[in-house]
Formats: C-alpha cells, sequence, structure tokens
C-alpha cells in the first residue's frame, strides 16, 4: 500500500473502515493513479477512464465534503457510488442488447437478473473498471444492433479509454455492418434493375469499408494513444526526481518500482521497434504470457474459473450443435425459410447470438492461455453476455418450476405466504426459484449455487484482503 502524502480529516477513519474492503489488491492501483496520476512504470498496466471519472467524482458531485474527507476518502466515496451506478446502468444495457439480439422478451429478462447476482460481483462494486466497461461494450453493442454506428463507436472507444479488452470489440464493428451489407445486396438483387444493381454493390462496398476503417481507428485511438503517453513519460520523461515526494521515491526505492527521471537512462523497452508499455508491463510486473500460468502450484486458481469456463465451453458447444451450417457459414447468411435477420428465431439459438458466441469464445481461449486464469471469471461477467444468456437458457430448459402456468401439476408452483396469510406468486423469478431452492433441478441448484456462492465469498475474501482476485 503507498505511503499517505495527505494529512487525514474527520470523517476519513470512518469512511476506511465502511469502504475500505473496496480498495484492496488492483483497487488500490486505481485509487493511487486518481490521487497521485501515472508515476510508476506499473502503473499503465491500469487503463484512465476509471481513475478520470473517481477522480471527476471527487472534484465535482463530492467536493462538498472535502472539508471532512481528504482527497483519498473521497476517492473511496467515489468508488461506492459510481461503480453503483455504473452496474445499474450496465443491467439497462445487458437487458436492452438482450431484448434485441435474443427477440424473447423473458430470456432478457432472466439473463439481467442473474447478471445482478454475477460471480463476478465483487469486482462490480469494488475500485475496479469492471462495471464502467461493462455499461459502455453492453450500450455500445446495443447501439450498434440498432444501427447507430457513430454512437457505437464512441461507446466502445470509451470502452477501451476502460479496459485493453475493449480493442476485442472491433469485431463487432466488422461483423455486424458486414452482415447488414450482405442483407442489402440480397435485396438489391432481387429488387433492383439490372444496370443499377453493380453501383448498389458498389456503394455499399465503400461504406462498408470506410465504417470499418473508421471506425477500428476510432476504438483503437485510446488504446494507442495510452501507449504514446507512456512512451513520452519515460522514454523522453521531462520530470526530476526533485519533483516527487520523497515519500514516493522511497517506496519505488524499496519495490523496485521504476519511476520517470530526465536525468536518468531511458528503460531498454524504448528502444524496441514496437515499443509498447503495456506489453512489457504485463510481461516483467504481471508475468503474463502463453502458457505461462500453467503450473501445478496454479491449479486452485484453474478450479476458481472453471464454472465461468464452462459457462463459455458449454454455449459455443450447445449453439454449434443447434446450428452447424450457420456456423460454417460463419453466421454471414442463411438458407431455407428464416432467410435474413429480420425475423430471426428467438432464444439463444437466434442466428444474431453467432457472433457473440465467437466474442465469448476468444475471450474464453486467451484468458485460459495467456492471462492469470482466476481473473476469467470477471474478465468475462464484464465484457460478454452470453455467461449470462446460456444461463438464462439452461433455467429456462430445465426448470419445471419456470413453466409453472403451462403445467397442469398442481405441486409445481412458484408461491410463498404473504403476511395476511394469501398465497401470492414473487415476480422476480430468481428469487422465486431461491425460495424453492430445495425442489429445483440440479441445473437450477447447479448455475443459481455458482453464482450466490461466488457472490458471497468474493465479498467475503477480497474485502479482507484474501486471494480472490
Amino acid at each position: 500500500m503507498p505511503p499517505r502524502t495527505e494529512e487525514p480529516l474527520y470523517l476519513d477513519s470512518a469512511v476506511e473502515w465502511l469502504l475500505g474492503g473496496l480498495s484492496h489488491w488492483d483497487a488500490e492501483h486505481f485509487l493511487f493513479i486518481a490521487e497521485r496520476g501515472y508515476l510508476y512504470e506499473h502503473n499503465f498496466a491500469f487503463f484512465p477512464l476509471f481513475p478520470v471519472v473517481l477522480r471527476g467524482l471527487a472534484e465535482t458531485l463530492l467536493w462538498p465534503l472535502s472539508g471532512w474527507l481528504s482527497v483519498r476518502g473521497r476517492l473511496l466515496v467515489a468508488v461506492a457510488v459510481g461503480n453503483s451506478a455504473l452496474f445499474l446502468l450496465s443491467v439497462v444495457a445487458l437487458y436492452a442488447l438482450s431484448r434485441t439480439v435474443l427477440q424473447d422478451r423473458r430470456l432478457a429478462l432472466l439473463s439481467s437478473l442473474l447478471y445482478c447476482i454475477t460471480p463476478a460481483n465483487v469486482f462490480m462494486t469494488a475500485g475496479y473498471s469492471e462495471s464502467l466497461f461493462a455499461a459502455l461494450t453492453f450500450g455500445g453493442l446495443f447501439l450498434l444492433e440498432k444501427g447507430f454506428t457513430f454512437r457505437a463507436c464512441l461507446a466502445l472507444s470509451i470502452g477501451t479509454a476502460a479496459r485493453s479488452n475493449g480493442l476485442v470489440n472491433i469485431g463487432f464493428l466488422l461483423y455486424l455492418p458486414s452482415l447488414h451489407a450482405i442483407s442489402q445486396i440480397r435485396v438489391y438483387r432481387t429488387a433492383t434493375k439490372s444496370h443499377f444493381k453493380v453501383f448498389h454493390y458498389i456503394w455499399v462496398i465503400i461504406r462498408l469499408l470506410l465504417t470499418s476503417l473508421l471506425g477500428t481507428a476510432f476504438i483503437a485511438l485510446p488504446f494507442f494513444a495510452f501507449q504514446y503517453y507512456g512512451y513520452r513519460t519515460f522514454c523522453t520523461p521531462s520530470v526530476s526526481l526533485e519533483q516527487i515526494p520523497p515519500a514516493l521515491i522511497s517506496l519505488a526505492e524499496r519495490k523496485g518500482y521504476r519511476v520517470p527521471d530526465e536525468n536518468g537512462p531511458p528503460p531498454l523497452w524504448c528502444m524496441r521497434p514496437l515499443p509498447l508499455l503495456y506489453s512489457h508491463i504485463q510481461d516483467v510486473y504481471w508475468d503474463v504470457g502463453f502458457l505461462r500460468y500453467f503450473e501445478l502450484k496454479q491449479t486452485p486458481n484453474f478450479i476458481l474459473a472453471l464454472p465461468m469456463a464452462s459457462l463459455g465451453i458449454m454455449a459455443a458447444y450447445a449453439y454449434f450443435i443447434a446450428n452447424p451450417e450457420l456456423c460454417l457459414r460463419l453466421g454471414l447468411w442463411e438458407t431455407g425459410a428464416n432467410k435474413g435477420l429480420e425475423k430471426p428465431t428467438p432464444g439463444f439459438f437466434n442466428p444474431r447470438v453467432f457472433v457473440y458466441i465467437v466474442h465469448s469464445t476468444v475471450l474464453l481461449i486467451f484468458g485460459t492461455l495467456c492471462m492469470h486464469v482466476q481473473v476469467l471469471t470477471r474478465f468475462m461477467a464484464s465484457s460478454s453476455p452470453v455467461p449470462f444468456w446460456i444461463s438464462a437458457h439452461l433455467l429456462l430448459l430445465n426448470e419445471p418450476l419456470l413453466h409453472r402456468r403451462k403445467t397442469s401439476n398442481p405441486s409445481i408452483q412458484l408461491q410463498t405466504n404473504s403476511r395476511n396469510g394469501c398465497k401470492h406468486t414473487p415476480q422476480n423469478p430468481i428469487i422465486a426459484l431461491l425460495l424453492h431452492f430445495k425442489i429445483c433441478s440440479s441445473t437450477t441448484q447447479s448455475i443459481l449455487g455458482y453464482f450466490l456462492s461466488y457472490w458471497v465469498l468474493g465479498l467475503a475474501l477480497h474485502c479482507n484482503f484474501l486471494p480472490w482476485t
């Protein structure tokens, strides 16, 4: 933990006692950056949008508390307030995206309710950028599905300023407009006179290329701008050690952290043909690389990631088995009666889901092979709707209690006794299932058991600085 260089104020100890559990592990880095900026080299592993949001809240909405709370205290309050609001926004965005893609209101609602008890819950609340990234990603994908390409690119671009895996969302920008272009070409082929077709085709292709090129550059811009800022900070520094507080210099010397120094030699990574600071940090400070985590001592972490990995594998397998021809055609067109995406088959096996399955599978493979595998749970839960879609799909498929209105079995009822003795049915199906957990199917017990156990364990362990990252 970095040394405190600011005198505590009246309410700091109370806020630290109440909210200090939200500042552990990576959250400490975000809070340090929000307070001090990018001082140490390894700080550049954490992208700037979330610290900017925290500092903005601390200096605006929470500024009236500056007489009672130090900057650190206000940042902790900003974490609690900001991430709570951002998580609610991500829930709304996920529901809107699910309604659009799945074309199934019930499945969309159940997916969103499951997201509310996400296994990555503690990271959505603590000082991490997951809630911010999820809100921007789900919102951006919803806008892209609706055809608002510029606004979608703006949201996804801002998301890249929050987390590096925002770059993967470029795949949606390349795929969904291509799907729309193919649909337009098919319409022109049947509805336009032959001598005008070629002009329509050329215009569709030009528009697709422009959208893809400009959109890709727009989404990737924050990543490369941040790398350039890191390069300027350490390879051509304009800061001397005398400008840095002595306590922070002492910490750097004890821990071996690099600080920018205009009088010192530049780091070796500056001499590389492509001097990406982010790659250097992941390699040197976090030992992230292909198969580096495949060690016997990491077995417990693989076990922790297994449930989320299982959901990702089941989603990909079930979708391929249900739509083998569509998958082999990369989901770009259909044959038979359901051509086009205007009236797709509702539910999880909807053709629109294909690109999300591919995205989820890419995240799963990369996260398993190239990252600290225990991060997989929050990595996928904040980046992809698929874990929640497949979970909701399995519940609807295997849980008789969710189909109580369609069954003649009088024993299958999701009812509870109210205070006045009357029976009523809970409006929230997840709460209803939890109230009847013992008679739920084994699939329901497994899914809800996983979500709730990680929800509780995550809060208990992470907030007490125990290994839950």
